[in-house]
C-alpha cells in the first residue's frame, strides 16, 4: 500500500510530507482548494504526462516520490526483479520536472522509463474516476470491464498476440497470391538473364586480365620489333649500354688518383651494369617466351565482344556483370520454388487461425460466465444505493474475429419494473449514471489485487441516505486494504478511518495548499462545513458530531 508521499514545488504546494494508513483516507476541502492535487502529484509518479506548468512559480523544478509496501505483492515484487530494481519491502517511485517541461524517473533510486512507472504503477494502485461514468457510454469499455472482473488480463493478451501472428500471415499469404503473377513473370526473366549470365562464365577480375592480355596480342608485331631492338641495344654486337658502361668502368679504375666525385661516379656505373644485365635478361625472357597468337586474338576478341554485350544489355559497366550475376541469381533462390512457399504460408495461417479461435472461444465462455456473476453483483449494490427497481444486464453477442476476441459487450439498464433492458444512453439519467457507475466500480474494486484503491468524486450526482450507504461501501471496502477517496459528500467523509482536508492560503503574497489530517474537535468542523456551508451553527455541529459518532469515530 502507500505509505508515504513526498510534494515539493508541485503547483501550490511549496513542502508536503504526508503519512499514509491503511483503511479509507477522505480527502475534503472547499472548491478551489486543491482536493486533487494529491491525486494529480501521485499520478506524476505513476507516468502521467509531464507538464511544466505543474511546477511552482519560482522553482526550478517538482519533486514528488511515493513509497509503497510490497512485501506481500508478489506480482509487483516479481515485475522489480525482472527489471532488475528490486527491494526488500519498500519501493520507492520518484518523478522530477523541470521548470522547461523536462522530467526524469526513478524506480528504487534508479532511473526508469515512463512506461515502467506506468506498468508498475498498475500493480500498486487502481484509480476509480469521477468521470468512469461517461466511459459506461462506450462498448469497448464494457468488455474490458467483464475482463478486469473475471482476471482475464493473461488469455486476453494470449488472444491479441494470436491475433496479431494470424493477421500477419494472412496478410503475407495475400499478397503472395494477389502477385502471383508478376512474381511467376519475374522468376521466369531472372531465370533466362541467370542461364546467360552462367553461359558467359564471368570469373571475378577476369574482364581485367582479358583486356591487358587482348591489347598485347593485338600489338604483337610492335612489341616484338621494339623488345629486339631493346635486347640490341642493351647487348648487341654494335656499340651497347654494356659495352659503353664497361669502357667507362676501365677508364676509371685506370685512374691512379680518384676524388670522391669519381669514386661516386663509379660506384653508380657499376649499378648501372648490373641493372642493364638484368633488362637484358628480362627482355630475352620475354622474347623467348612471348608468342604472337593470332587465334588467341580472335578469341579474345570474341570473348570481350560477349562480355560487353551483356553489359550493354542489362545498361551497366561489364566490370559490375559479376556482381550482377550474383544478385540475379540470390533472387531467383528467394523467388524460386514459390509454389511451395505459398503452400507453407497457407498452412501456417491455418495453424495460426486455429490458434486464435480457441483461445479466443476459451475466453468467450469465461466472459458468458463472468457476465452473469457481475451483473448480479451490480444489481445486488444497485439495491443499496437506492435503485432496487433497476436491473442491468451484460449482454454478449458474436462478432466477426478481432484482437478483442469473437464478443462484443453492452451494459443494458432496466430502471422499472416491466422495461424491457435498453442501452444506458438511451434509459438512465445522469444521477442514475453516477450510482450505476459506482456499483459497477465497487464490484470491480472487490474483485481487485491492487492494495490501494482511488476514488476520484465518485459520488458525484447522488446524496441524502445514498450518500450514506456510499460511505459504508466504500469504509467496508477499506478494512482489509486501503482507499483514498476523494469527495464533497459529510456522508462518505465521516465514514473515513483517516480524514485530510486541503486548505488554501496566501503566504508571502503567492497561494500555497497544504494538507492537514483532521482529528477531534476540527474534523468535526469540516464535516460541519461540508453539511452547512460557510456559516457553521450549533445544529450543523451537532448532526457532524452524530454522523461521527454512529461510525464509531
Amino acid at each position: 500500500m502507500l505509505t508515504h508521499l513526498s510534494i515539493h514545488h508541485f503547483t501550490l504546494v511549496e513542502h508536503l510530507e504526508l503519512e499514509l494508513e491503511q483503511g479509507l483516507t477522505a480527502l475534503t476541502g472547499e472548491t478551489g482548494a486543491g482536493k486533487s492535487l494529491l491525486l494529480d502529484a501521485l499520478g506524476m509518479t505513476l507516468g502521467d504526462k509531464a507538464d511544466a506548468d505543474k511546477v511552482r512559480s519560482g522553482a526550478e523544478r517538482a519533486d514528488i516520490s511515493a513509497t509503497f509496501e510490497v512485501a506481500k505483492l508478489p506480482k509487483a515484487r516479481k515485475w522489480l526483479k525482472a527489471q532488475e530494481l528490486e527491494a526488500e519491502s519498500e519501493c520507492i517511485l520518484r518523478r522530477t520536472i523541470s521548470a522547461d517541461g523536462r522530467s526524469r524517473a526513478y524506480i528504487n533510486g534508479q532511473s526508469a522509463t515512463l512506461s515502467q512507472l506506468r506498468a508498475l504503477g498498475e500493480l500498486l494502485i487502481d484509480i476509480h474516476s469521477q468521470h468512469a461514468h461517461q466511459s459506461l457510454l462506450k462498448k469497448d469499455h464494457h468488455r474490458a470491464l467483464i475482463d478486469h472482473y473475471g482476471g482475464h488480463t493473461s488469455l486476453y493478451q494470449a488472444v491479441k498476440a494470436a491475433w496479431r501472428e494470424w493477421q500477419a500471415y494472412a496478410e503475407q499469404l495475400h499478397k503472395r497470391q494477389s502477385n502471383d503473377a508478376e512474381i511467376s513473370a519475374r522468376v521466369q526473366l531472372l531465370r533466362y538473364q541467370v542461364e546467360e549470365l552462367d553461359q558467359l562464365g564471368l570469373e571475378e577480375n577476369e574482364l581485367e586480365a582479358l583486356e591487358a592480355e587482348h591489347r598485347i596480342q593485338a600489338n604483337a608485331e610492335t612489341v616484338m620489333a621494339t623488345s629486339y631492338q631493346l635486347a640490341s641495344l642493351c647487348q648487341g654486337e654494335d656499340q651497347s649500354l654494356q659495352d659503353a658502361i664497361n669502357k667507362g668502368l676501365q677508364l676509371l679504375r685506370d685512374l691512379p688518383e680518384k676524388s670522391e666525385a669519381l669514386l661516386e661516379a663509379e660506384q653508380l656505373l657499376i649499378n648501372a651494369q648490373i641493372q642493364v644485365e638484368e633488362a637484358a635478361r628480362a627482355i630475352d625472357h620475354h622474347i623467348d617466351s612471348f608468342d604472337a597468337d593470332p587465334e588467341r586474338l580472335q578469341w579474345l576478341d570474341g570473348r570481350l565482344d560477349a562480355i560487353y554485350q551483356i553489359a550493354r544489355k542489362h545498361r551497366i559497366s561489364p566490370q559490375q556483370l559479376h556482381e550482377l550475376h550474383q544478385n540475379l541469381a540470390n533472387e531467383l533462390a528467394s523467388l524460386d520454388g514459390g509454389e511451395a512457399d505459398l503452400d507453407l504460408l497457407a498452412k501456417q495461417s491455418t495453424k495460426a487461425e486455429a490458434q486464435y479461435r480457441q483461445l479466443a472461444q476459451e475466453l468467450g465462455q469465461q466472459r458468458r460466465q463472468v457476465a452473469l456473476h457481475l451483473s448480479k453483483a451490480i444489481n445486488r449494490q444497485l439495491q443499496q444505493l437506492a435503485m432496487g427497481n433497476a436491473s442491468v444486464e451484460l449482454c454478449i453477442s458474436e462478432i466477426t474475429p478481432a484482437a478483442t476476441g469473437l464478443e462484443e459487450v453492452e451494459i443494458l439498464v432496466s430502471t422499472n419494473p416491466g422495461q424491457p433492458h435498453r442501452p444506458l444512453g438511451k434509459v438512465a439519467s445522469g444521477g442514475e449514471l453516477s450510482r450505476i457507475s459506482l456499483a459497477i466500480q465497487v464490484c470491480i474494486a472487490n474483485k481487485s489485487t491492487i492494495p490501494t484503491l482511488i476514488f476520484d468524486e465518485v459520488d458525484v450526482g447522488i446524496g441524502g441516505a445514498t450518500a450514506d450507504i456510499v460511505g459504508r461501501l466504500l469504509r467496508q471496502l477499506g478494512k482489509d486494504g486501503q482507499v483514498l477517496c476523494v469527495t464533497h459528500l459529510a456522508q462518505v467523509a465521516s465514514k473515513a478511518h483517516q480524514h485530510l482536508q486541503v486548505r488554501k492560503s496566501v503566504r508571502k503574497g503567492a497561494s500555497e495548499s497544504t494538507l492537514i489530517a483532521l482529528q477531534g474537535e476540527a474534523k468535526v468542523e469540516e464535516i460541519a462545513r461540508m453539511l452547512g456551508g460557510v456559516e457553521l451553527t450549533e445544529q450543523t455541529r451537532a448532526h457532524a458530531k452524530e454522523m461521527l459518532t454512529m461510525v464509531g469515530s
